[in-house]
């Protein structure tokens, strides 16, 4: 209630990008001060008990993440997990730094709950967040790293790149994802075709020596006629996908929302991402794992997307506007919903309405 009635609107009042660097900083401080994650986690994190799960060989102590871009260059690798995440997804990290693109980037539509962001792989880069992971120390969740691609990359480098920025990485993730999908660098959706796809998962598993699970982010905006194919691809040299990233979409916006370039993100994705991860869940027959990511403010969403089959699921915009104890909200409202459906845990209801929800 203090986050809703106090925090945000003074937060709401500054430029987004300038609000989300006080957020950064903020956590950051509470992390490095003495016993800074414990009385976090006390006050605003606690985990709820019974939603455990088990998924790409590593064990989660709820379905609930993190998703990639809150935390760019992986900084708050021990704060984050006392906000009651069950993982997080750190990045997009870039091979060579970059500043993304010009600001303003990040433009809030506050009557849709939604977001829509240009902010194009700004990155201190591969070098700098390994030594804030180094830094940081072993995290207390899951972490995830979510590799992007340099701006200024040629196409016939970017398997080579996503190689190397994996291999740098490589020691202090425990599950990376291909981001071949923000609409914010040009030409980056082109390597979500099949022989670009293929090469860039054949140069990362050629680096992939300990056989960590690595995942495809893919774009809400794909055609029924682009999917099949990829997901082949996806089954035979990576562990799962995540669906999904921000769309080109204006969909139910005002009409000056189409005027703002960028990918959006926030309730208006959530029946879009929902539909897509029971597509997946159908082609797949079940036997691709998925993080569903897409409008997940509640408890109640990420009920919704479990049953159309998201094994896990990541939280974003919903915490922009819900505030640092969405995460622990969402636990609570799902360890309810799970018995009262008839559930006994959260991967007994992975895909369970898959069908309905596909369309």
């Amino acid at each position: 209630m203090l986050y809703e009635k106090v925090l945000r609107p003074l937060l709401f009042r500054m430029d987004p990008e300038k609000a989300h660097e006080r957020m950064i900083r903020w956590l950051d401080f509470v992390q490095n001060a003495p016993a800074g994650p414990g009385l976090l986690s006390l006050m605003i994190g606690k985990n709820t008990p019974g939603l455990e799960t088990e998924v790409f060989g590593l064990r989660f102590p709820n379905p609930i993440g993190l998703a990639a871009g809150f935390d760019k260059d992986c900084r708050l690798t021990r704060a984050l997990p006392a906000l009651g995440f069950g993982f997080i997804e750190l990045g997009s990290v870039t091979l060579n730094p970059q500043p993304g693109s010009p600001k303003p980037r990040i433009f809030r539509v506050e009557e849709h709950e939604a977001l829509i962001n240009r902010l194009g792989f700004n990155s201190a880069g591969a070098d700098k967040a390994l030594e804030n992971l180094k830094a940081g120390g072993a995290a207390a969740v899951p972490r995830g790293i979510n590799l992007g691609l340099n701006a200024d990359c040629p196409k016939d480098e970017a398997a080579a790149r996503y190689g190397e920025t994996f291999r740098r990485l490589e020691p202090y993730g425990d599950y990376f994802a291909i981001n071949i999908s923000s609409p914010n660098t040009p030409g980056l959706r082109d390597l979500q075709q099949r022989l670009a796809l293929e090469r860039i998962l054949m140069a990362v598993q050629a680096e992939n020596k300990n056989k960590k699970p690595l995942l495809v982010k893919l774009s809400p905006d794909l055609s029924d006629e682009q999917l099949p194919e990829l997901l082949q691809l996806i089954a035979r040299f990576a562990s799962g996908a995540i669906a999904a990233n921000t769309t080109i979409s204006r969909e139910g916006l005002p009409g000056d929302c189409a005027e703002i370039r960028g990918g959006l993100s926030g309730a208006p994705l959530r029946r879009r991402s929902t539909a897509l991860i029971a597509k997946i869940y159908a082609l797949t027959r079940g036997q691709l794992p998925i993080i569903g990511a897409g409008g997940v403010f509640s408890g109640g969403d990420v009920f919704e997307k479990i049953q159309a089959g998201a094994s896990l699921v990541q939280v974003y915009t919903g915490l922009i506007y819900g505030g640092p104890k969405t995460i622990s909200r969402a636990q609570a409202e799902l360890s309810r919903l799970l018995p009262q459906a008839g559930f006994r845990s959260p991967a007994s209801a992975v895909g369970t309405a898959a069908k309905e929800l596909a369309s």
